[in-house]
């Protein structure tokens, strides 16, 4: 038994090391003297101050929470009634089909999607004049894609939850609709949270399927790196992924305990 245990537990920690070493490595480098991202000159933090003087970089960024944040919301609400609609409707007509394409964003191709949003938004400005490729394509295209997982994580936070609650409320005389907005939604609100914090970093990260939906004014932070290290990977890259690998993670870790949160 003792040598399984330390089996399991080496082979875990390479699998660990093989996930995150390269992470840890980046990090450190962000501190390095250097101009060669592969070459340690000495510490310095003159990357950092580099980072947060590149005005096309910040710009970016700045762009890219903007459409997460609005992405994330609307994926939220309508994730919301998604997974509501799937825990507390067990048997309606087309729910099988209706299942499958909140799922399918999850399984599908962000290549497939990219193409499919590029040839809705085209046929629909040539239809209607617009929407123009941008802030607010790039912003339903990521909410398209984010919904299915705040779906998933609704229905399963309401699928061990407690009824005798509302029962008891609409006992009281209080409406479905206000039984929903007084009871249901406040105990199930971590797991709205948590949905929204991954769509937000889903949003925040994506690179394939923005590229089909931006137009020429509208870079987004990804596609800006990307573009930067087609060039040559430059030092400020790396401060830039420590920053982005540490927010991600605030959120994720966030996300995990308003999800186990017992309200």
């Amino acid at each position: 038994m003792i040598g399984r245990a330390r089996f399991a537990f080496t082979v875990l920690g390479f699998g660990y090391a093989f996930l995150y070493l390269p992470l840890a490595l980046v990090m450190i480098y962000s501190f390095n003297e250097s101009r060669l991202v592969t070459v340690w000159g000495g510490f310095s933090t003159k990357w950092w101050s580099a980072l947060f003087a590149n005005e096309a970089m910040l710009q970016a960024a700045w762009l890219s929470i903007r459409i997460a944040f609005v992405s994330a919301t609307v994926a939220a609400i309508i994730g919301l009634a998604a997974g509501y609609a799937l825990a507390r409707a067990p048997r309606f007509p087309g729910r099988g089909l209706f299942g499958s394409l909140v799922i399918a964003p999850m399984v599908m191709p962000e290549v497939v999607m990219g193409i499919s949003m590029l040839l809705l938004f085209v046929g629909a400005e040539r239809m209607f004049g617009g929407p123009e490729r941008g802030f607010l394509t790039i912003a339903i295209a990521h909410a398209t894609f984010s919904i299915a997982f705040v779906a998933i994580v609704v229905q399963a936070r309401l699928a061990d939850f407690d009824h005798s609650l509302e029962e008891a409320a609409m006992d009281l005389g209080a409406t479905p609709w206000v039984t929903f907005l007084t009871v249901t939604l406040p105990l199930i609100a971590p797991a709205v949270a948590s949905g929204w914090l991954l769509a937000f970093t889903l949003s925040l990260d994506d690179l394939i399927m923005t590229q089909f939906v931006a137009g020429a004014q509208s870079q987004t932070l990804p596609m800006r790196v990307y573009s930067s290290v087609r060039l040559g990977v430059d030092p400020q890259i790396n401060v830039l992924a420590t920053v982005i690998v540490v927010v991600a993670a605030c959120a994720l870790i966030f996300s995990g305990w308003l999800t186990r949160r017992k309200v």
